[in-house]
């Protein structure tokens, strides 16, 4: 059997660390895809927070013309719809704290009237 060389082992290390770095990228995201299986609806909740109500719900019929992006979960300050979308990873966004992904619907309302600091909360506008 050859001896290994210097320029042997390290291929062989480059290549064992190529592997494991694309192992490590590649898992999250096939477990954060849930195999396709869909994610459960989050629970209805209404309160007041801040001054401010919240609310959030499933939505039972044709609802906002971003329903599809919400994932059929509608969530309103003081009456107002607040536009919130669900990331794949099961994160929530809002547009008004876009680049702030949170757990729940009800953390995004209240991060939402966090950012708001008093100010209303206008519709989005429609397309």
């Amino acid at each position: 059997m050859p001896d290994i060389t210097r320029r042997r082992a390290l291929t062989a290390t480059a290549a064992l660390a190529a592997t494991a770095a694309v192992t490590t990228l590649v898992a999250p995201a096939a477990s954060a895809a849930g195999h396709g299986r869909p994610m459960p609806m989050p629970e209805s909740f209404d309160e007041v927070y801040r001054g401010r109500r919240i609310q959030g719900r499933p939505m039972t019929g044709p609802g906002g013309h971003h329903h599809e992006h919400g994932g059929g979960y509608e969530v309103l300050i003081d009456g107002v719809q607040l536009h919130v979308m669900r990331n794949a990873d099961g994160s929530w966004i809002s547009v008004v704290s876009h680049y702030d992904p949170v757990s729940t619907p009800r953390a995004a309302a209240r991060a939402a009237v966090d950012e708001l600091q008093g100010a209303p909360l206008l519709p989005f506008p429609a397309n």
